[in-house]
């Protein structure tokens, strides 16, 4: 399968161009797949407004130019304004990531009004039946309505699409609500399976058919209306020959700053449990960034093993991603399973195997706070 508009090399120059605040791990929504810790809970000792306040001078100092508000759901602060408005003055491109929840007219003028650039709105399918039973809650007329008034703002949008099994089929009307929006990028996010999708992996991995008929659709959409719309159609690499390059490399290009503090290189790496992560309330970014170990530990090429270390492609996708080979290995250093090369490739082609052949009649794992997942 092609990946043409799916794709984009980026070259950092050892700074973290882009810097993602998950500002709170609450969220209203219960998403099977979320990529938010399953002990979420745990974390709830937030930054305060002077906190990040202060990381965001700190990342723009060390060279970040993309901003990411995001969550769980960046809505539920009520500092999200006065946040926005300390980005847009200090030169940030700000960007807010949201499930819509809380999107109200009032509050998208005063975010507007406070510099906001840009809106990344999920939607989990067109029909809304199907919207509220994946995230658990009676929210598409909500999102449908949030989008609407953004536009009505002006705001560039990006149309965010978590892609399962349950909703890739409904592509073509996901792109003709865009057009008719007028909403200039649409990103088909195959899940990536980690945290609480791989918990529900048989239950959302999508068939190789499934994924040639999307991909169809959204070639044709993407001849028809040029470019007036761009539209990323990233497939799981479960069905591909290599890794994705993640997060373009490990303390790459980008840093996380999770609600409590800590600096992570990927939103996902605390399901790597031998890593120490540094807190901003302790460590300056500077140090965090440049010298803290875990940060320099998948860092480049030396901590690779073969079949990477000798690999052509190894400058192309990083070794692939660290939590994916820790998750399915047990080895946050072996080659990432998804890769052909890898010694471990069979446990991708099982899961597969183990998906197709099951019927999508279980209930899925819903992002509960306070779940017993042993």
């Amino acid at each position: 399968m092609t990946k043409v508009g799916s794709e984009l090399r980026v070259d950092g120059q050892g700074l973290p161009l882009w810097l993602l605040l998950e500002l709170t791990y609450k969220c209203p929504l219960k998403c099977p797949w979320c990529n938010n810790p399953l002990d979420f809970d745990r974390y709830r000792d937030e930054l305060s407004t002077a906190e990040w306040k202060d990381v965001l001078r700190q990342g723009r100092t060390l060279g970040a130019v993309q901003l990411g508000f995001s969550g769980g759901e960046p809505m539920l602060r009520r500092d999200l304004e006065e946040l926005v408005a300390e980005a847009n003055q200090i030169g940030y491109y700000t960007n807010l990531i949201t499930s819509g929840m809380g999107l109200t007219p009032e509050r998208l003028g005063a975010l507007k009004e406070a510099g906001l650039k840009q809106i990344q709105l999920s939607l989990q399918a067109w029909d809304a039946e199907l919207n509220d039973r994946l995230v658990g809650v009676r929210c598409h007329e909500q999102k449908l309505a949030a989008a609407r008034a953004a536009k009505a703002l002006g705001f560039p949008m990006v149309l965010n699409i978590p892609t399962s099994r349950h909703n890739i089929d409904q592509a073509a009307d996901m792109l003709a609500f865009a057009e008719e929006l007028g909403i200039e990028y649409v990103e088909f996010a195959n899940l990536q399976y980690y945290n609480w999708a791989l918990l529900n992996r048989s239950d959302l991995l999508p068939s190789r058919e499934q994924l040639e008929r999307a991909e169809a659709v959204v070639q044709a959409t993407r001849e028809r209306l040029g470019s007036r719309m761009t539209i990323y159609f990233v497939i799981t690499d479960y069905y591909d020959e290599r890794p994705k390059a993640c997060m373009k490399g490990w303390g790459n290009i980008h840093l996380t700053i999770a609600p409590d503090g800590s600096a992570l290189p990927c939103q996902e790496a605390r399901v790597i449990p031998e890593l120490e992560f540094p807190n901003v309330r302790e460590h300056d970014l500077r140090w965090i960034w440049h010298e803290s170990p875990v940060f320099r530990k998948f860092r480049g090429e030396e901590w690779m093993r073969e079949p990477c270390r000798s690999c052509p492609e190894r400058a192309k996708d990083y070794g692939g991603c660290r939590c994916q080979a820790f998750l399915l290995t047990g080895d946050a250093a072996n080659p990432d399973p998804v890769c052909s090369k890898s010694p471990h490739h069979h446990l991708i082609t099982e899961a597969v195997a183990a998906a197709m052949a099951k019927r999508s009649d279980r209930r899925l794992i819903m992002r509960e706070r306070g779940l017993n997942l042993s």
